[in-house]
């Protein structure tokens, strides 16, 4: 049992979501940056899909009433286990009681801790996932909360003493492909979107991350019908300010979509910071 002592500015429990149930209107969801949470479950002999704990900016302390072993991985964030330093992306071991906080990372936003036998709250629509859209899965955490894990019996050995950290890009570059309704952008958008540099809003969250910057002209004038919409698309509101999805987006939407992130860029673009720029190649 983890006893949650802080949560930080938010800290919810994350798998690999709800895939295949979108034509049910169920979002997909699921840790926001997939690769790091399937990092932190290797280095402690996890599933790659068991339930970690994603936290939003650090500042989380978690009390742990067992021996553990963990895992934080993501955004580089100071660790401590009983006040002594500890790295990420490395197995730690935490002793009965021993206490674990987490930082301000330098950069990066989702920094996601596991622990040997995963979190084991309840399975909604077949997974463990916090959806802050939609509302399925347990609430995010709060001062009190105590999260069961599972057994470590049956797991893999725990054979690796570091993972190779990538080096944060100042002003990442998020690659892209041609969306469905290029057709309602004017010929000089795209190369608007690929030109210059956007600056990461404030006011954006699981669902999607808020740009500021070149507005994206539309060619064609009224409303699309809503339609299925993918993690990574990029919506264009009437502002022509563009809208990154991410894991909690909803599963249809009527703006018009005119890129789509290559899945490798999507856990890039689940780290962007508010203030960061950010570019887009073709």
């Amino acid at each position: 049992m983890i006893e949650v002592v802080r949560p930080g500015p938010l800290a919810t429990v994350q798998d690999l979501g709800r895939p295949g149930l979108a034509h049910l209107g169920v979002p997909h969801s699921g840790a926001a940056d997939e690769r790091a949470l399937r990092l932190a479950n290797r280095l402690v002999g996890n599933p790659e899909d068991a339930a970690c704990v994603e936290f939003t900016f650090g500042g989380g302390l978690l009390r742990f009433h067992k021996d553990a072993w963990v895992a934080v991985t993501g955004a580089p964030v100071p660790v401590r286990i009983d006040g002594r330093a500890h790295g990420t992306n490395a197995p730690c071991h935490v002793r009965r009681s021993g206490v674990v906080e987490l930082g301000t990372p330098a950069s990066g936003l989702r920094s996601y801790l596991a622990v040997r036998g995963g979190i084991t709250v309840d399975r909604v629509l077949g997974s463990r996932s916090t959806d802050l859209l939609s509302g399925l899965g347990p609430a995010p955490l709060a001062p009190g909360d105590r999260l069961p894990t599972g057994p470590a019996t049956g797991l893999g050995a725990i054979t690796v003493d570091v993972a190779p950290a990538p080096s944060p890009a100042g002003t990442p570059v998020l690659r892209v492909l041609p969306g469905p309704r290029g057709d309602w952008f004017t010929e000089d958008a795209m190369a608007a979107l690929t030109s210059a540099p956007y600056q990461v809003s404030p006011e954006g969250n699981r669902v999607g991350v808020r740009l500021e910057g070149p507005p994206l002209a539309r060619a064609r004038d009224g409303e699309l019908g809503s339609e299925g919409m993918v993690t990574g698309s990029i919506q264009v509101p009437p502002s022509g300010l563009p809208i990154i999805f991410l894991a909690d987006h909803p599963t249809t939407g009527g703006y018009p979509v005119i890129a789509v992130l290559a899945s490798a860029s999507v856990p890039d673009a689940a780290q962007l910071r508010p203030g960061q720029h950010v570019r887009f190649r073709r």
